[in-house]
Formats: C-alpha cells, sequence, structure tokens
C-alpha cells in the first residue's frame, strides 16, 4: 500500500485554505486505498522536516497554498530529501508564483497577458500609476489576497498604500471588464472553462472564493466557442511554457462588454490549485467524469521530484 504524507497548513495568508484542503484530500486518499499520514506545518521547518522523516512516506501530497508552500520553497525540501511530491516542481513552482516573472514568460510564448507596472508603496501613495481603472496586486501571493480595484472616484489609494504589508513592490495591472473564466489542467489535458460569478459583486475576492455561496462557478461556461477554445488552449500552453506537471489553474478575464467574442486575458497559473469544497479544479475534474478520490490518486501517481 502507497503511503502518502499530506502537507497542509503551512504559514502563509492561506493557512485555513490549506487546511480545507488537506483535510478534503486526507479523507480522499484513504478513501482511494492508501496510508495517510498528514502533517499540518508550522513556522519550524526542522519539525517538518521530522515529521516527514518520521513518517517515512512513499509520496507527499503537498497540499499548501501561498508563500513557502507553492512558490518552490517546500518543494526545494523536499527535492533535497529526495521525497517525490504532487504538483509542480521548483522551478515552474516559483516562476507561476512570481507574477512579474511568470508575465515574461507567457509574453515570450505570445500568450495574452494584461499591461502592467511596478511601483512601490510610496509612488501609489502619490499618483495613479496607471489610468483608472487599475488593478493592485502584490506580486507572490495567491488566493486574491492584497488585492484592490481602483475606479473612478475611489480615494482609497493613500490609505491601501500605507496599509501595504507585501514588500517594497507593488503590482499594479490594466482592470479588463467583462467576465471571470478559469481552466484546469491535468498533464496534457485543459479539462473546461468555469464562468465564476461573484455573487457579492463584481470583484471576485478572497471571501468569494472560500466563503460558501459566495460565488456561483458556471461549468461548463456560457461564452463563445472560439473563445471557450481559445481559454483551453491558452491554459495548456501556460503550464507548458512555466514547465509544470500534475494539476494546475489558469485564470482569465475576458472583456465580453461590447458583444462577443471578446478579448480573453490570462491573467495566473495557479500550481496549487485549492481542493476545498468550493475549489474549482474538483469540480471541473468532476465535469468531465474524474471524481475526487480518483482525482487526488491521480495527483499521487504523476508524483515525482526535480525541475
Amino acid at each position: 500500500m502507497t503511503h502518502v504524507a499530506v502537507l497542509h497548513g503551512g504559514i502563509s495568508a492561506e493557512r485555513e485554505v490549506s487546511l480545507a484542503s488537506g483535510e478534503q484530500c486526507v479523507a480522499a486518499l484513504r478513501e482511494a486505498g492508501f496510508k495517510v499520514t498528514p502533517i499540518d506545518v508550522g513556522p519550524d521547518l526542522a519539525v517538518t522536516i521530522g515529521a516527514l522523516r518520521a513518517a517515512k512516506p512513499d509520496v507527499v501530497f503537498n497540499a499548501l497554498h501561498g508563500r513557502f508552500g507553492e512558490d518552490g520553497c517546500i518543494q526545494g525540501v523536499l527535492d533535497w530529501m529526495g521525497l517525490p511530491y504532487t504538483h509542480s516542481g521548483l522551478r515552474a513552482s516559483a516562476l507561476a508564483m512570481d507574477k512579474v516573472a511568470a508575465k515574461a514568460v507567457f509574453r515570450a510564448a505570445g500568450l495574452p497577458v494584461p499591461s502592467h507596472r511596478l511601483t512601490d508603496p510610496e509612488e501609489l501613495a502619490a499618483e495613479d500609476p496607471l489610468p483608472r481603472p487599475y488593478v493592485v496586486k502584490p506580486v507572490n501571493e495567491g488566493s486574491s489576497v492584497g488585492v484592490h480595484i481602483l475606479r473612478t472616484g475611489d480615494n482609497r489609494r493613500a490609505e491601501i498604500a500605507a496599509g501595504w504589508r507585501f514588500g517594497r513592490t507593488v503590482l499594479a495591472e490594466e482592470f479588463i471588464p467583462g467576465r471571470e473564466l478559469t481552466v484546469g489542467v491535468l498533464g496534457d489535458r485543459a479539462l473546461a472553462v468555469t464562468d465564476i460569478i461573484a455573487d457579492a459583486g463584481s470583484f471576485y475576492d478572497y471571501s468569494s472564493k472560500y466563503a460558501e455561496g459566495g460565488s456561483r462557478h458556471v461549468v461548463p461556461a456560457a461564452i463563445h466557442p472560439v473563445v471557450r477554445e481559445q481559454a483551453m488552449e491558452v491554459a495548456l500552453a501556460a503550464h507548458r511554457a512555466l514547465g509544470c506537471r500534475g494539476a494546475t489553474r489558469a485564470d482569465f478575464r475576458y472583456d465580453d462588454t461590447a458583444g462577443e467574442p471578446g478579448r480573453l486575458v490570462l491573467l495566473e497559473v495557479n500550481t496549487q490549485p485549492g481542493l476545498t469544497p468550493t475549489s474549482l479544479l474538483p469540480e471541473q475534474a468532476a465535469h468531465v467524469g474524474i471524481g475526487f478520490p480518483a482525482l487526488c490518486a491521480w495527483m499521487v501517481e504523476q508524483a515525482c521530484h526535480g525541475p
């Protein structure tokens, strides 16, 4: 029987999300017939290493989200220990988590990305870095942590700058009106396109993503077939351009405000897609006939270590 250690929790802003993902994955893996040891990852890395050495797993299921979990840090530790693990390796994880580096890779691959500019909190407080409306976001956070949309008449710019807690760099990005789309990828297969409708408003923020009833997911998305095919092709191309493996999820904005087919723009690739009860990848997998235990088992089967 294959022994799987599930890493969850972590020390990022997404700890609670990771705990929820891990809990669901532990149950699914046990249902799929694996021996499972959950490991709650905390601030002391030596404790995590000790827990892994004591467990002696065949495979590590990485259910961590955010910094230190999906940015290459834990991947490097697992590479050092010679333990195969799920999802992408160190290089692809680090690239995908750094939104600026990822945009450079996507642009080089000819994929559609929004225009952007790097600034800092002081410059942001002083003036708009881009014409409004625009988005400000951290370079290396996930789950919409620290993301704000500044529209005409919004006077929060100085307040956002004063409360910035994500390092010295602020990523300002053009705001793309329209719809939020996402595409899950398993290996060399794009699954489906989901249309995400945030019930609390037009912004798919942290609460919309994880609160029960915070958003509605329409899969397959009711969009122009040309755009559907484009979204699936771009998601797979982005996965390959970053050098990802296992499961990823590509997030898009789709501007159909002037009619269809409209403008599709790639925002980012998530190398550790959420695996909670409200998460998108399990919904898409189920849509194409892959149940959650089978999805988790597939991830274990794809596990390896190295770049």
